[in-house]
């Protein structure tokens, strides 16, 4: 569906297929618009999905469009929605264009080619941005992800994305030699364990910091509060048998975090989607992607969903360094035990976190994550049974 930049309807370009099946990925769909319709479009938001889920399928996308394009009528109408994106609307990505460019300019440096729309859904709008000889990434999220450019500021050196400039969810990101590293070699599947390990530890002691910069409440009140609310919302789309399993976790959760806490390891910064896919570099040379997920609290909440994405021949080698790690900074600590207790509550975070997503974006876009919760918390019972 093509909009002007004012929001006036043009019409429908026919179905097409695009070599990706993941919706938010844009570059490949502005890319088949320009070499089979001949037109330069910008995507704003998905409209609809054939699928209830992602990946494949068809769906549809408003676009926004500069020059005049043929297209089939619609007689459809376009709603508005309260929870609408700035980067969805027609203008949005303009002016998120044009911050960048200012902000640019304020160090010396210009756009030297067209940019790239290289992913645009609800949850963030990235653009890459030639600059000389070298790639900037101009990145815009959502008002609950907002946290992360404030984040990356106080972050500076500590082998995190150097950040140009942030402002109202944008953020400007210098770029990142290397490789995306979802397929580590040993060394640096630990290399990457030993990095957040010392994250955490320096900012352990430091907690009203972080709350300050807007990053999210997981410690344990605010945790067991947002998996009882998830549960009593989801519950209607589990089995009877998972129901109750999640039911009897929720009655003991207060008991359980407080173990947690009796097993010594401070609450810290958590970087909420830790996984190797979220590293960048060569060698020994690692930097950590994406803290958009992150939050307070425990530092082990963020192992599982590491350890789950390593080859299974790593996984082993890669839990006994991290243990290590925080029995030498916390040698009166029990982390093995914490990490037992932790894995349900781990899984049940996330059912918690998908439905944080769901609540702050507009109905059109919640199939990305409609499934979620429910998957998280079978997997919270999966979990439970097994231990």
């Amino acid at each position: 569906m093509l909009v002007t930049p004012d929001g006036a309807l043009v019409g429908a370009l026919p179905a097409v297929g695009v070599p990706t099946p993941w919706w938010q990925d844009i570059e490949p769909v502005t890319d088949r618009a320009r070499h089979v319709f001949g037109v330069e479009v910008v995507i704003l938001r998905l409209l609809s999905a054939e699928r209830d889920r992602p990946p494949g399928g068809q769906v549809t996308y408003l676009a926004e469009i500069a020059e005049p394009a043929p297209a089939a009528h619609w007689g459809g109408t376009l709603d508005d929605h309260p929870l609408r994106l700035a980067y969805a609307r027609p203008g949005g990505p303009a002016a998120d264009l044009a911050w960048a460019e200012a902000t640019l300019a304020a160090r010396g440096l210009r756009l030297t080619d067209k940019p790239v729309q290289v992913r645009s859904w609800n949850l963030s709008s990235l653009w890459r941005l030639p600059v000389g000889g070298q790639t900037v990434w101009l990145k815009c999220v959502p008002p609950f992800l907002a946290h992360e450019g404030p984040l990356l500021r106080r972050l500076t050196g500590a082998r995190t994305p150097a950040m140009l400039g942030c402002e109202d969810g944008r953020t400007l990101i210098a770029d990142i030699p290397g490789q995306d590293l979802y397929a580590p070699e040993p060394a640096q599947g630990l290399a990457m364990v030993g990095l957040l390990v010392d994250l955490q530890r320096a900012w352990s002691g430091r907690i009203s910091t972080l709350l300050g910069l807007g990053v999210p409440d997981w410690r344990a009140p605010a945790l067991i509060a947002a998996v009882a609310d998830v549960v009593d919302r989801t519950r209607q789309e589990l089995e009877p048998e998972d129901q109750a399993m999640l039911a009897r976790f929720v009655e003991d959760l207060p008991r359980r975090m407080a173990e947690v806490e009796a097993c010594g390891l401070p609450d810290t910064l958590v970087h909420g989607d830790f996984h190797p896919g979220n590293f960048r570099g060569e060698g020994l040379e690692l930097t950590l992607l994406d803290w958009g997920d992150s939050g307070v609290g425990h530092p082990l909440l963020d192992q599982p969903a590491f350890l789950g994405r390593l080859a299974p021949e790593l996984v082993e080698g890669a839990r006994t360094r991290w243990l290590e790690l925080w029995r030498q900074a916390w040698p009166e600590a029990d982390p093995a035990r914490a990490e037992t207790l932790l894995a349900p509550v781990a899984a049940a975070r996330m059912a918690a976190v998908y439905r944080r997503f769901l609540d702050g974006i507009e109905p059109s876009e919640h199939p990305y994550h409609r499934a979620d919760p429910a998957d998280w918390l079978r997997k919270t019972a999966a979990l439970l049974r097994e231990g």
